[in-house]
C-alpha cells in the first residue's frame, strides 16, 4: 500500500534535500530541544503555518549578539556554535535568520515572508535587533533575506553557502 506522506514527514524530507544537515557538522541539528530552548525565549523563534493538514511553512529565528554574528558570518564558528553560545547571551542585539522552509505548493505566495515578518515584528516588541543576517543555501533563501531587508530598511548581512 502506497500511504501519501504528512506535511511533517514532507517537511522532513525538505530538511534534508534543500540542507543536508546529516552529512554537514556545520550546522545546527535542530532538535525537540533547540526548539524548547527557543520557544522558551519567546514562541515567535519558531514558527510555522499549518492550515489543518500540518506544516506546510516554518521558520527558525535564533537570537545573538554582534560579536558572535561577525564570527559567524566569517566562518569562525559554526551554527551550532553560534546556537550553544548564543543561549547563553543575556541580551540580544541581532537575529539569526535561520531556517526557512516551505513545502513546494505553497511557495511563491508570499506565506515564507509574511510569516517571517509577523514574527520579527512581535519579537520587536520585546528585543532591539541593530542587524539581522542569514545563511543562504538556496536562491528563494537569497531572495527571502532581500526582501525582509528591503521590509525593515536594514541590511540582512549574507553567509554564503559553499556546498
Amino acid at each position: 500500500m502506497n500511504k501519501e506522506k504528512s506535511n511533517f514527514e514532507r517537511m522532513i524530507d525538505l530538511v534534508e534535500e534543500i540542507f543536508s544537515t546529516r552529512n554537514d557538522p556545520e550546522q545546527l541539528q535542530v532538535n525537540e530541544e533547540v526548539i524548547e530552548q527557543l520557544i522558551q525565549l519567546d514562541p515567535h523563534f519558531v514558527s510555522e503555518l499549518d492550515e489543518g493538514k500540518g506544516p506546510c511553512c516554518w521558520i527558525l529565528l535564533i537570537p545573538s549578539n554582534t560579536e558572535l554574528m561577525h564570527r559567524f558570518l566569517d566562518a569562525e564558528i559554526t551554527e551550532q556554535e553560534l546556537f550553544e553560545r548564543s543561549r547563553t547571551l543575556t541580551t540580544f542585539t541581532t537575529l539569526y535568520l535561520a531556517s526557512a522552509l516551505t513545502l513546494p505548493e505553497y511557495r511563491n505566495k508570499g506565506i515564507t515572508f509574511h510569516l517571517c515578518i509577523s514574527a520579527i515584528l512581535e519579537l520587536q516588541k520585546k528585543y532591539s535587533f541593530q542587524d539581522y543576517f542569514a545563511w543562504t543555501f538556496t536562491e528563494e533563501g537569497k531572495h527571502l533575506a532581500a526582501k525582509i531587508s528591503n521590509h525593515f530598511s536594514k541590511p540582512v548581512h549574507i553567509r554564503e553557502h559553499q556546498p
